[in-house]
């Protein structure tokens, strides 16, 4: 990748014509053709951008950064007396760097009924829909229960600082109304013993980073080491690989597991049931197959090492050792707890410590549920929404410190073929274009309706 952090790397100027909320899919290709990679981020063009696209409509925003080249941007649609709905999304995306794209992938290509590009699912997607459906609101003039808050933000890859976390701590006002958000994850199929379930994320895993360390004594390589930092991390790592941490069953995870198993076959509901059991979870999880990792992590605190660091010179022994962790909690779970769990696995060979805990939403709170349900029901006949808990973490448990609930709502009618798991941060990242309008069209029946929800 050769552009500048931040460039717009389509051909001329970008397309700045509030119409384009009737195109939502080349919207997308707008917003991917701004170069957004985190780190740097440097999404200021981007967010500049569509703050012009919303100004086309006559909405005025405002922008609001803890770094000048990382701003957030605001704007809202007066309504009534009903708490505020947000919908919000983030414009950041991973990098791209040694991974073989058929196109370049910062090029919003259409092709072949799909719109190719970094961040076409992790979430510039989301944001095409979000700001579509908010740019229909204004137009149609529709009569809104509430007022109608649109944020999008930088920095969500890599941990929100610059962005949520910001506004939250530095402008709490801007949420003070807000109850309910629309953000990711959720709303696309999951294919589960012949029911097609859309899964809607209303709760999510806590970010919890540790690193686990070892000393030993230093010496020349030449001689005999036995039992040094090297060989106690060694160990460490493999037990960590090779086992599980302590079983966990919470509310937010029972209640989907309940629901989910209500809408399936009788076989397949008693292998759901059966994860509600420590006594027959392993056995149900080695019966799920190929979704027996999603469940996996919704049944236990996951602890993956993912930075190995140790010496500077090959022939020397080194005095320490260590790996970082990419941890993710249950809701309800603390850094103490699962830093507790894993110096019970590791033994007294090696020292955890705590480096970074962000504590997510304790409480499920599933007042907009039936709204998203009926929307969905309504745009896909075969769906069966659920309750969804993510097992990694998003911008929600950041604005759940404003008292906000948010539920993943980025609605996809995908193929069954279509393998979304695999193409999030991956290679030819892409979407079909059908369902980037099928999204908007959902999203924006939830900001017409959103009255009923809360009556």
């Amino acid at each position: 990748m050769t552009n500048e952090p931040g460039t717009y790397v389509g051909d001329g100027e970008p397309t700045v014509d509030a119409s384009l909320r009737d195109r939502p899919a080349e919207l997308l290709q707008e917003l991917i053709r701004f170069d957004t990679t985190n780190p740097p981020g440097a999404e200021r063009a981007c967010i500049e951008w569509a703050a012009e696209l919303l100004a086309d409509a006559g909405i005025d925003s405002e922008l609001y950064a803890k770094k000048p080249e990382r701003p957030s941007l605001v704007a809202r649609l007066p309504g009534g007396d009903a708490p505020a709905l947000m919908l919000y999304g983030h414009v950041d995306v991973v990098p791209t760097s040694d991974q073989a794209w058929t196109h370049p992938p910062f090029s919003g290509v259409e092709d072949d009924g799909y719109v190719w590009g970094r961040g076409a699912l992790d979430m510039k997607s989301g944001v095409a829909m979000f700001v579509a459906a908010f740019l229909r609101a204004a137009q149609e003039e529709i009569d809104l229960a509430g007022d109608l808050v649109l944020c999008l933000l930088p920095d969500e890859e890599a941990g929100g600082d610059d962005g949520a976390a910001f506004l939250v701590e530095e402008h709490p006002e801007l949420f003070e109304d807000v109850d309910y958000a629309l953000g990711e994850f959720g709303g696309y199929p999951m294919e589960l013993a012949g029911a097609r379930l859309y899964p809607v994320q209303v709760n999510e895993k806590q970010v919890c980073w540790i690193r686990v360390s070892a000393t030993g004594n230093a010496g020349h390589a030449s001689r005999p080491s036995r039992g040094d930092a090297v060989g106690r991390i060694g160990e460490a790592l493999v037990t960590l690989d090779r086992e599980r941490l302590p079983y966990h069953l919470t509310p937010p995870v029972e209640e989907m597991l309940d629901r989910m198993a209500e809408q399936v076959g009788e076989e397949t509901a008693a292998v759901l049931r059966g994860l509600k059991d420590p006594a027959t979870v392993d056995e149900s999880l080695a019966a799920l197959g190929d979704e027996a990792g999603t469940f996996e992590a919704l049944l236990h605190n996951t602890a993956n090492a993912t930075i190995l660091s140790g010496g500077d010179k090959i022939n020397v022994v080194p005095a320490r050792a260590e790996f970082t962790v990419d941890s993710r909690l249950l809701p309800g779970q603390t850094d103490e707890d699962v830093a507790a769990e894993l110096r019970e696995l590791l033994g007294d060979g090696v020292d955890v410590e705590v480096e970074r805990f962000e504590s997510g939403p304790e409480e499920t709170e599933l007042g907009l549920f039936p709204l998203l349900d009926d929307v969905l029901r309504d745009a896909d006949e075969e769906a069966v929404p659920v309750p969804y808990v993510l097992p990694a973490a998003t911008d929600g448990r950041i604005f759940a410190r404003a008292g906000v609930q948010s539920y993943g709502f980025t609605p996809m009618n995908l193929p069954s073929e279509f393998d979304f798991q695999s193409l999030v941060h991956a290679a030819d990242e892409r979407i079909p274009v059908d369902a980037v309008e099928f999204g908007t069209d959902a999203v924006y029946d939830v900001v017409r309706r959103y009255d009923r929800a809360v009556k």
